[in-house]
């Protein structure tokens, strides 16, 4: 993340899906990565809100997001 100018949760919360993928499938050539969710989790981060956090982490399996 760092490379692609990602320093902050504020930045990685405003990152698409789409654009997340190509940084760390393409150009880090990561393939067991799904950041589908990284950027409500770093919404919450950057907001601080650590326990809404950790609720929304228990939720997810594997960090994906599974739908009922």
């Amino acid at each position: 993340m760092n490379a692609a100018g990602i320093v902050t949760f504020a930045q990685l919360a405003d990152t698409t899906v789409v654009e997340l993928e190509k940084i760390v499938r393409i150009d880090a050539g990561i393939t067991v990565a799904y950041p589908d969710t990284w950027p409500k989790q770093a919404q919450l981060a950057a907001d601080g809100k650590w326990d809404e956090l950790a609720a929304y982490q228990d939720e997810l399996h594997g960090g994906r997001q599974i739908k009922k």
